[in-house]
């Protein structure tokens, strides 16, 4: 419509039963446009609704187990980079129950191998180091 006065903006509006809606004011003159405010209101509602949704962001889970064989080992793998391939972060976590929680060393070196195994399918990047936790060991990967 152009640069019209606000007078002749809030008859036009009137006329056609509608609300006159300030889009922005940031810019001289305002930007204002003819619409339903209650139908603008809801746009807005809907448009900020959608801005936090969260899509391939989350926080998947690999378990691993203290005993667990290679092949277990390679499809846990392939879970994993699965995970990573869909933008997840994955965290690679293996409790360890009783006596296993002396054997530390041994549990930190099964993951170590897991995540050798898992870089030679997909690159990663370790955000958080091996961090021993009370049920046990974790590591935090995502894509590199």
């Amino acid at each position: 419509m152009g640069i019209i006065p606000i007078a002749d903006a809030l008859k036009a509006a009137e006329e056609k039963g509608l609300d006159l809606i300030q889009v922005t004011e940031k810019v001289d003159p305002p930007v204002c446009r003819i619409g339903d405010y209650g139908k603008y209101l809801y746009q807005q509602e809907k448009k900020g609704r959608e801005g936090k949704k969260q899509t391939g962001g989350e926080l998947k889970e690999v378990r691993l187990t203290y005993t667990m064989s290679p092949h277990d080992m390679e499809t846990r793998a392939k879970r994993a980079e699965k995970f990573l391939s869909r933008g997840s972060k994955v965290r690679v976590t293996l409790p360890l129950r009783g006596r296993q929680r002396a054997l530390e060393g041994y549990a930190r070196e099964k993951l170590t191998t897991f995540i050798n195994s898992l870089k030679e399918i997909i690159p990663i990047k370790i955000e958080r180091e091996i961090k021993r936790e009370p049920r046990g060991l974790s590591i935090l990967i995502t894509k590199g």
